[in-house]
């Protein structure tokens, strides 16, 4: 595929040096942890739960290990020693901390090999658990099948899980492929992972185990009734990213949104904090076999699609690495892109198909999701409507992979179920009528479209050159991505950083990582 006439050497070229900016940012992530990455092992390990004050347990238990001065060396070997000692489980282990009743320093060490072996058990039934739910899925897609791709991909926001079921069965009936459950509003803000079914929530619902659980099964049957598998999707970002990818990979989820860049840029972030996190959160959600997206397609919110288009490719090839280091292969990379030029230049139409082309010819086999107009949408729904059935017809004519479908009534109000319907009915008519159009269609050579992919892919290439000299981190704070600066020790969750003792190890890290090669 290369209607477009791109330098291979050139992309290449990007690659290689998006791989530097990758590899140089591993280093430090590799020297380091977070609150949030050894919660996630606690939850791994099968602790769950909160105590008499609504504080999760996993959060109890790191609190513990840093007020005892050990987070250094981690949750997995403090558990596994008291796993050792005591012979109690991981679950009791935590019970017992939340009512001060055992404390981790005080307990004879072991060996890290008898550590260890005493944290298998519980490791091997986590991979176990995930192992299944990705035969589970497997099953039922052969069962079922799917809708082609583009997949159709909509959001429900109630705030009231049980709401959302009732809307995302309906979506489902209507043609949806994929289903979000947005979070409440600032939830990738808070530094813990609510408990149980919730039913209320401000602009969404909060993300929680029992409310994917809930969804997940609701999903399941309004499959078995329409005979199509309904794919899953919540957000593995914020301060908590690692604890929900895990999560996620317990109750089958299947698409997570999955990007750091998106918590630092936009939710002020630390970014070391979150780049921490994303590494773990990614080997978890490769490992479940679950499709990442990212989010490039916030930087056209707040800058200009046309003028800043080349650092969407930037990021899309920085992540691509990222996702590589992670063990994430190229088809679970649901790398981001937008419809978000001003409707008013002319030739927009040409721009907004140059870059979504040059992105599925640079990222093949990636299952690209391309996001609906947004930023230039008004209170003319029947614009709006015209302006989501372009995004539509550029999407098929490109072959993008996750189609998040765009709503008349954008910037309006939260989307009603009949506006849901409009838009699936929109989409699924540009794309029946022009299922094949992407085998009948070439571009003129040297033409408009040809020109602009082209200057794209160079005002990428110099600026992953600028970043390789800078790092990420200094890149960051310039403001490269979307107009916006952050200090690199400035944002929230930097106090939740910390570099790891001689003893430390993540088990689950290297089982994942094993089993992905596998």
């Amino acid at each position: 595929m290369n209607k477009l006439n791109l330098d291979q050497n050139k992309i290449e070229h990007a690659r290689n040096l998006a791989k530097n900016i990758a590899l140089d940012v591993q280093k430090y992530v590799e020297e380091r942890s977070t609150v949030s990455t050894e919660r996630a092992i606690c939850r791994l390990l099968g602790i769950d739960g909160v105590d008499k004050n609504d504080v999760p347990l996993p959060n109890r238990v790191v609190e513990h290990i840093k007020e005892i001065g050990l987070l250094n060396e981690g949750a997995a070997y403090l558990i596994g020693n008291a796993l050792k000692e005591t012979g109690l489980t991981p679950q009791e282990i935590a019970e017992k901390i939340s009512v001060e009743e055992l404390d981790l320093s005080k307990i004879k060490i072991n060996t890290d090999i008898k550590i260890q072996k005493a944290l298998d058990p519980y490791v091997d039934s986590m991979i176990n658990l995930i192992e299944n739910n990705k035969r589970k899925r497997k099953t039922y897609l052969e069962k079922l099948g799917e809708g082609p791709q583009p997949y159709l991909y909509v959001i429900v926001a109630t705030g009231n899980i049980y709401e959302d079921v009732v809307q995302a069965q309906a979506a489902a009936r209507q043609g949806a492929d994929i289903i979000a459950v947005i979070r409440s509003t600032g939830q990738s803000l808070l530094d813990f992972v609510p408990y149980g079914p919730t039913t209320e929530g401000f602009g969404g619902t909060f993300a929680t185990q029992e409310n994917f659980k809930i969804m997940r099964k609701a999903l399941d049957e309004v499959g078995e009734e329409i005979g199509r598998y309904i794919r899953l999707v919540n957000y593995a970002s914020g301060l908590c990213m690692p604890e929900i990818a895990a999560m996620g990979a317990m109750e089958r989820l299947d698409v997570m949104l999955n990007d750091a860049l998106y918590g630092i840029l936009f939710r002020d972030i630390n970014m070391k904090r979150t780049i921490i996190d994303q590494y773990f959160s990614r080997v978890i959600n490769g490992f479940a076999d679950i499709i990442i997206n990212t989010g490039e397609d916030n930087y056209l919110t707040t800058a200009d699609a046309y003028e800043e288009a080349h650092t969407v490719l930037t990021s899309q090839f920085i992540n691509e690495q990222l996702a590589l280091i992670a063990g994430i292969p190229e088809e679970q990379m649901g790398l981001g892109h937008a419809f978000e030029m001003d409707p008013d230049i002319t030739n927009g139409f040409l721009y907004e198909l140059a870059q979504a082309q040059m992105a599925r010819e640079i990222f093949p086999k990636s299952p690209l999701k391309y996001m609906p107009p947004t930023k230039h949408m008004t209170g003319n729904i029947f614009k709006g409507h015209i302006q989501n059935a372009m995004f539509n017809v550029v999407s098929i004519i490109t072959e993008q992979g996750i189609q998040l479908l765009g709503m008349l009534t954008e910037a309006i109000h939260t989307p009603f179920m009949s506006d849901r319907y409009l838009s699936i009915e929109n989409a699924k008519y540009i794309f029946n009528n022009l299922r094949n159009i992407a085998d009948e269609i070439e571009f003129k050579k040297d033409g408009i479209i040809h020109k602009r992919a082209q200057q794209v892919l160079d005002e990428s290439i110099a600026l992953l050159e600028k970043m390789n000299e800078d790092g990420l981190f200094v890149s960051l704070s310039k403001g490269t991505f979307a107009n916006i600066k952050r200090p690199i020790d400035g944002g929230k969750g930097l106090e939740g950083v910390f570099e790891k003792g001689k003893h430390y190890f993540n088990p689950f890290i290297t089982k994942m990582l094993e089993g992905k090669q596998r």
